[in-house]
């Protein structure tokens, strides 16, 4: 009986992990990056100098971005130290659902507030002027750096 209860308290809290909805249009499905000449989008991919840290979420250069369910913005994230990279280092923290996350390639509309689920949060800024022919894509990174892969 005690093993029951148990695993039925797992099975509960599995149903109940928050779940991204749309995070950008044109891509309702929230379509992965796979791999492209500039790399690929999972978890753990390997890149030059570090491991990818996030997933990657298909979205053209100037699409919205929408809350992936109601969120609170908690300020500005700064993805590059790079200058020739400008064009695409600004992005936002956000919680919601439990989560503390980042965008990043994000230019948010505000940096602070509330913004309910399906709203725009901003648009995405041109990846294409700093890697051609990269699969355009929003990063989602956990504040922890953990794998959010199950949350999509």
């Amino acid at each position: 009986m005690r093993t029951k209860m148990v695993l039925l308290g797992e099975m509960s809290s599995e149903c109940e992990m928050a779940k991204f909805g749309q995070l950008c249009s044109g891509n309702s499905s929230n379509r992965r990056r796979t791999v492209d000449n500039w790399g690929q989008g999972q978890y753990g991919a390997c890149r030059t100098d570090h491991v990818h840290e996030g997933i990657d979420i298909v979205c053209n250069d100037g699409a919205t971005v929408y809350a992936p369910f109601d969120v609170k913005l908690n300020g500005k994230v700064i993805v590059y130290t790079n200058p020739k990279k400008a064009a695409i280092n600004d992005g936002i923290n956000l919680s919601g659902e439990g989560l503390c996350f980042k965008l990043f390639y994000v230019k948010p509309d505000c940096y602070s507030g509330v913004v309910k689920k399906g709203q725009r949060i901003g648009t995405l800024l041109p990846m294409q002027s700093v890697y051609p022919g990269i699969t355009s894509h929003v990063h989602v990174q956990m504040c922890d750096k953990s794998d959010p892969t199950k949350y999509f």
